[in-house]
């Protein structure tokens, strides 16, 4: 079975709130492979938004995006670029 992985660092300033929990999964839940992500010692379904919320990951915070099915490696990167590009967030000062 095909695994992918990679480990990308939170740069968006509020980290992992609702809205950027809520792209990735609905980014993950279009691919057919397990999808986690792991911060620390905690590992989720990237497919559940309340799953991800749980990670309480704030800005700076490392996570390994972890998948095992036929579009594994699609799916990382998918949800590696989400990660990477901020969620679209532009970080104003204000």
């Amino acid at each position: 079975m095909p695994k992918a992985e990679q480990t990308v660092v939170l740069t968006n300033r509020m980290g992992l709130h609702a809205r950027p929990s809520t792209q990735i999964a609905t980014a993950a839940s279009r691919f057919t492979c397990e999808l986690t992500i792991t911060k620390d010692d905690m590992t989720v379904d990237a497919k559940s938004v309340l799953e991800l919320l749980m990670l309480a990951a704030e800005c700076g915070s490392e996570l390994t995006i972890h998948a095992e099915g036929d579009d594994a490696v699609s799916a990382v990167k998918t949800v590696a670029t989400l990660i990477e590009k901020r969620f679209g967030e532009l970080d104003v000062d204000g």
